[in-house]
């Protein structure tokens, strides 16, 4: 369980991180350069990262910092673990669709997750065991919970890029999982997850993610009463990919993502 103050500290992150970003979305000097990996990086994503880990060593010296910017080390009993800005290519073309992800994972499990797009004003947040919560615009805070559906044929499914399945799935078991459901959309990165946590989805799925980009995600969809694992229904943060979905379609989900599905009697 986490310790008392650990979610306001992560609270307290978003909110510096919310400045930095705010400040340098649609700004006409917004710098931008490559990763080795060929992902675009920001001079914001690099600023709230180095804010948050800034931070961190006032309230939280004795604990890790792992980011996707700066690196560090994901092992540790209680590590942060922060994306600084999930959905840098909306970024930098002025789409609303940001947020910036934090985590707090202790002996490998995260308890603590904010995930925070302040251009869509909304902020999500879950500690273990204290629920999961969304606050839209200036309104109060609303607890959340997945969805009741419980048939594929009447699911809800969103990924991130179709053509990243052929590279780091199968192009073929996503299709065949899109064809199983009712509709399908590419709403994409944190906000499908989120999406599922809300019960607006039943089903989000990507092939490839860092632990950066769901550690945070995982305790807000389980304490919305969701199941946030990797595609074969593995460890998120150490597996392949990503499944959120509601307890009820999960594991049908995960058959139907199998890359050599389960032959018919």
């Amino acid at each position: 369980m986490p310790n008392p103050g650990d979610l306001d500290v992560a609270l307290d992150l978003a909110d510096r991180a919310d400045a930095i970003t705010g400040a340098r979305f649609r700004s006409g000097d917004l710098r931008i350069s490559q990763k080795p990996d060929r992902t675009p990086v920001t001079d914001a994503d690099l600023s709230v990262e180095e804010a948050i880990r800034a931070l961190l060593k006032e309230r939280r010296p004795q604990d890790g910092c792992f980011g996707e910017e700066h690196g560090g080390s994901p092992e540790g009993p209680r590590v942060w673990v922060v994306d600084p800005i999930d959905g840098t290519k909306n970024f930098l073309r002025g789409v609303p669709v940001w947020a910036t992800l934090i985590a707090l994972v202790e002996h490998g499990r995260p308890t603590v997750g904010v995930i925070s797009a302040p251009a869509l004003r909304r902020r999500w947040w879950a500690a273990q065991g204290q629920g999961a919560w969304v606050r839209r615009d200036f309104e109060p805070a609303a607890s959340i919970e997945v969805s009741a559906v419980s048939r594929l044929e009447d699911a809800y499914l969103s990924t991130t890029d179709l053509s990243t399945w052929t590279e780091f799935h199968s192009r073929q078991a996503y299709l065949r999982l899109a064809d199983a459901c009712w509709e399908s959309r590419a709403f994409g990165d944190f906000l499908q997850h989120c999406m599922v946590a809300e019960g607006a989805l039943d089903i989000a799925a990507e092939p490839i993610v860092s632990p950066w980009d769901v550690a945070a995600v995982r305790v807000v969809v389980e304490e919305a009463g969701g199941l946030c694992t990797d595609l074969r229904g593995g460890d998120i943060l150490t597996g392949g990919g990503a499944l959120s979905a509601n307890p009820r379609l999960h594991s049908y989900a995960v058959g139907a993502l199998a890359e050599e599905p389960p032959q018919q009697p």
